[in-house]
């Protein structure tokens, strides 16, 4: 059995450590540690999984985890990782976001403890932030830092770079009040480490030095590198096509496709990431898509298991049968929400409704019209070869219409050549 820290290096969860003391430290079950999470938006997405999970691990290590909503923080708004000036939100909305994104942080960790497991604590920083008189924050937290280390810090670096965008005073000393909310959780909870991404490094040893100054105590950082897309770009709230925890947000069909699609070379580092498989099983799916690439097993762990994670079992078994469904006549048993996710990102060509009425459409023209096949005669050597399906079942020779009969959920037909070309016919 794996120790913490050994797991966490396998898994590629360490990028930056402030002490080398600091794994043995966490192998023992003896920090409380705490990673901070914005709620800038209704949601978490994906990205935010990886501090989540994190604290988890520790969690199950013995250590105590520290889960913290910036209700605070959030008024303000992190510079990092932004080229521009991030929208201010009014206090309710942010209000609003952090009940909703403390309810989904509640949901991963073990809130009430367990053997060998301190509970974890679920914090939000207005509770501290809002009650800070400014003055005595300028004197007690302001004074122990230059301008000079602030504008070295790369979040704020990158935008004075870039003269047309800049930076708000406000966004300048967000990182002052994170360093704040470390030394609270020191004073309070005995809290030494602080987690994050990689783009969080300065904010966090901002954090470091403000209790090393303030109290003659040590405290520690520990990042991990930022959940990447395959274009090297970061998952995000602000990037488009962000993966929302949020069902209503992203549907549980929606998170399983998203890895499902997750390429050859990137999808061991999310197994590793993301997933609670043992070694032994990441090897193994390694292996598999190596070896055997064409078979996606390693997307469809890793599909499963952070669907389970987020959405439980009996949703995931509901976005895999409809995963299925595309090439299967399971198709015609899935409900109207759900087939329309099925084949949202399918080509589509608007019908009239009026043209499957009597004796319907002539189904070798419909190929033809969609793309699917260059002529009427090419469509009748696939239909006579038996390489044409509707609504994913095998059409015969003699079948050459289509009628009322072959709609789905009273809107879509599916038209499939062979086991890969679909379009999908839009009632209109």
């Amino acid at each position: 059995m794996p120790t913490l820290s050994q797991d966490l290096k396998f898994r590629g969860l360490v990028h930056q450590v402030s002490d080398p003391e600091l794994l043995p430290m966490l192998d023992r079950g003896e920090l409380s540690a705490y990673a901070g999470f914005d709620p800038s938006a209704p949601s978490l997405h994906v990205g935010n999984l990886l501090g989540i999970l994190t604290l988890r691990r520790l969690q199950e290590a013995g250590n105590r985890s520290i889960l913290l909503a910036g209700g605070g923080t959030g008024l303000v708004g992190d510079p990092g990782g932004r080229s521009d000036e991030r929208s201010q939100l009014s206090k309710d909305e942010v209000a609003s976001n952090v009940e909703a994104v403390r309810s989904q942080l509640g949901r991963f960790l073990e809130l009430s403890g367990g053997p060998g497991r301190p509970a974890a604590l679920l914090l939000d920083n207005s509770a501290w932030l809002a009650s800070v008189g400014y003055l005595d924050f300028l004197r007690d937290v302001g004074k122990r830092f230059t301008v000079n280390q602030m504008v070295a810090k790369e979040s704020v670096k990158s935008r004075l770079d870039r003269p047309d965008q800049g930076i708000s005073y406000t966004e300048f000393s967000y990182m002052l009040l994170q360093a704040y909310d470390f030394l609270h959780l020191y004073d309070e909870l005995g809290c030494r480490l602080q987690l994050g991404g990689s783009d969080q490094w300065g904010n966090i040893t901002m954090g470091i030095e403000l209790i090393r100054k303030s109290r003659g105590a040590e405290a520690y950082a520990l990042t991990w590198p930022l959940l990447l897309r395959a274009d090297g770009s970061k998952y995000g709230k602000s990037v488009e096509g962000a993966v929302w925890l949020d069902p209503q947000m992203s549907s549980p069909y929606a998170l399983y496709q998203s890895f499902i699609r997750v390429p050859d070379d990137v999808v061991g580092a999310q197994l590793r990431q993301l997933t609670f498989l043992s070694h032994d099983e990441i090897g193994e799916l390694d292996e598999e898509t190596s070896e055997r690439p064409e078979r996606r097993a390693a997307q469809r762990a890793l599909a499963r298991a952070v669907c389970v994670l987020v959405h439980g079992e009996a949703e995931t078994a509901r976005a895999e049968r409809a995963a299925r469904s595309l090439f299967s006549e399971e198709i015609a048993a899935l409900d109207a929400t759900l087939l329309a996710e099925v084949l949202a990102d399918a080509p589509s060509t608007a019908i009239a409704r009026s043209e499957l009425d009597g004796s319907g459409a002539d189904l070798l023209e419909v190929l033809v019209r969609t793309g699917l096949v260059a002529s009427k005669s090419a469509a009748r050597t696939v239909l006579d070869q038996g390489g044409v399906y509707v609504s994913n079942r095998r059409r015969l020779p003699d079948q050459a219409r289509l009628t009322g009969d072959d709609v789905l959920a009273g809107a879509y037909v599916v038209l499939r050549r062979g086991q890969k070309d679909y379009h999908v016919l839009c009632l209109a």
